[in-house]
């Protein structure tokens, strides 16, 4: 993957979604963390 790709807003919060989830497995939860990890940062005002 290249450096500047990163995770769609869209995906991004499926991937909250599933961490929230306490049903959701570890490996759910390790796939979810990296997309979010390659989310686009908000920036504050």
């Amino acid at each position: 993957m290249a450096k500047n790709e990163k995770t769609s807003p869209k995906v991004a919060s499926q991937a909250s979604k599933v961490l929230k989830d306490p049903k959701s497995t570890k490996a759910e939860r390790s796939v979810a963390a990296s997309a979010l990890t390659q989310a686009k940062d908000k920036k504050k005002k």
